[in-house]
């Protein structure tokens, strides 16, 4: 082979090793450009956020329970359906209420008539007494009379011993009113009929009765959408009994776990940034740190671990972490609970503290049991006077 066939036979081989040094070089250049901005997003920007995956939407599950026995006779709703706070849900059977309110009405009418025959035994007592203080005076009168005359022989003495023995009668008479007078006064003393304990508790009768009438009628508590609903019509319930529950959905926040590594400069307050898999990313959030759980979710769990006993394995551990949700973004776009998300927690301020001092600003407003009922009131008030009389004890 000739000198010139040499020198094209080699020339290609030289070019292919400058241009894989060429790639390599390109390649490595490529690798450190982009560990340097890594590096440089990193110190600037990527250590000042936390992020998860496991993350879901919670919230409050109201639970509407029978607070007295009956049986259903109408359900209003049903489960996915929007309830608004007042609005009934279902009606027990008001007849049992209704026959244990008449009888509460009934005797409220009869312990005011029996604290009125109380105070009249007391007046009919104090003159009974005072009848008898002026018999015993004529008697005392009447012997000392007589034992001036006995000398004379104008009264026997079988006539004084007889005087003697009826002012002890009177005497003795006089004491067991006197007592009776006293045992009636124990009965009554501070108070008119109106204020009697026998009334008052007779009154209180009446009004857990109208209270069971009503609690018969379950209304919505919270506005919401009713969910879990297991009570059906014709169903008998005891108190406590399970029938459905309403949840605000209007009020929900996300529970975050991150892992035991990721917290230590979380802080309350730090702003969090969330996206919900229902709406992909097309639709932001803006939430809060709102807390951070006590423990660990193992260490709630319903069987924690005992590492102290049989072989030990560590595993990384998450700790819940409440996120607030804005209230206006939620209305908009509508979460429900379980709903999976991605939070993004930017802990450059650490300023905040560890712990909250109050999460929940505002108090769920449940609506509460009437028990105080106006229309009630007027009712005891027209029983007491209907059976209280006329008379001075009856009024304050």
């Amino acid at each position: 082979m000739s000198t010139t066939e040499k020198t094209a036979a080699a020339a290609p081989k030289g070019s292919s090793h400058g241009a894989r040094r060429l790639g390599l070089g390109v390649l490595f250049a490529v690798v450190v450009i982009g560990g340097v901005a890594y590096g440089a997003w990193w110190a600037l920007v990527g250590r000042n956020f936390q992020d998860t995956d496991d993350a879901y939407v919670s919230g409050d599950v109201v639970q509407i329970t029978s607070q007295v026995p009956g049986t259903v006779i109408a359900l209003h709703v049903d489960d996915t359906q929007n309830v608004r706070r007042g609005q009934p849900l279902l009606e027990l059977d008001p007849v049992d209420a209704q026959v244990t309110a008449a009888a509460a009405e009934a005797n409220l009418a009869r312990a005011v008539r029996a604290v009125r025959t109380l105070f009249a035994q007391g007046a009919q007592l104090r003159a009974q007494i005072a009848e008898r203080q002026t018999e015993l005076k004529r008697a005392l009168d009447d012997y000392r009379r007589r034992a001036g005359l006995t000398a004379d022989g104008a009264v026997s003495a079988e006539e004084l011993a007889h005087t003697q023995d009826a002012i002890a009668q009177l005497r003795a008479s006089l004491a067991a009113a006197q007592e009776q007078l006293n045992a009636t006064n124990a009965q009554i003393d501070g108070t008119t009929v109106r204020t009697h304990p026998q009334v008052l508790a007779a009154e209180a009768a009446v009004r857990d009765a109208a209270l069971a009438l009503h609690r018969t009628h379950i209304v919505a508590p919270v506005d919401g959408v009713a969910a879990r609903r297991s009570v059906q019509v014709g169903q008998r319930v005891a108190p406590g009994t399970p029938l459905l529950a309403v949840v605000p959905l209007e009020d929900v926040w996300v529970d975050a776990n991150f892992k035991e590594v990721q917290l230590a400069r979380m802080r309350v307050g730090q702003p969090v940034t969330l996206h919900a898999d229902i709406y992909g990313g097309r639709q932001t959030y803006n939430g809060r740190l709102a807390g951070l759980s006590a423990g660990s979710g193992n260490a709630f769990a319903l069987l924690p671990p005992q590492n102290a006993t049989g072989n030990w394995i560590k595993i990384v551990q998450r700790v819940p972490v409440r996120i607030a949700l804005d209230l206006r973004e939620v209305q908009a776009h509508p979460l429900r609970i379980g709903l999976s998300m991605t939070a993004s927690v930017d802990i450059s301020n650490e300023t905040g503290p560890l712990v909250a001092d109050q999460v929940r600003s505002v108090p769920l407003p449940v609506e509460a049991s009437d028990g105080d009922d106006p229309a009630v009131a007027a009712l005891i008030e027209r029983i007491v006077a209907a059976n209280a009389g006329g008379g001075p004890a009856a009024h304050d």
